[in-house]
C-alpha cells in the first residue's frame, strides 16, 4: 500500500496552473520537522518534499499561508524525469 500521513508546513507555494484538460494543478514545498524513536534512540528529522495537488484541492491549497501547519494524506509518486519522489495530497486536515 502506498499511503503517507504527514504534518507539514507549506514553504513555497508556485502559481496555480491548468491541465490541458483544465484541471486546476499545484506544486508546492512542504517542510517537515519531528523527532522520532529509531533503534532506541531519538532522531531529529528534517526534510523537504516536492508535492502537488490537483481539482478543488489545488484551489485550496493556492489560498493558504505559508508557513501554515496541516495534516496532509496521499501517496508517493516519481516525478516526469524519475529523478525524483513527489507526494501526490489527496486530502488535508487541520492540526489540532
Amino acid at each position: 500500500m502506498n499511503r503517507l500521513e504527514l504534518n507539514a508546513q507549506i514553504e513555497s507555494i508556485s502559481v496555480l496552473r491548468y491541465s490541458p484538460g483544465g484541471l486546476p494543478v499545484l506544486d508546492f514545498l512542504l517542510l517537515h520537522e519531528s523527532t522520532v524513536l529509531e533503534a532506541g534512540q531519538s532522531r531529529k528529522i528534517q526534510l523537504t518534499m516536492k508535492s502537488i495537488a490537483m481539482g478543488t484541492l489545488a484551489e485550496r491549497i493556492s489560498r493558504f499561508d505559508l508557513g501554515s501547519t496541516w495534516l496532509f494524506h496521499g501517496f508517493l509518486g516519481s516525478s516526469k524525469n524519475l529523478k525524483s519522489v513527489v507526494y501526490h495530497i489527496q486530502e488535508i486536515h487541520t492540526v489540532s
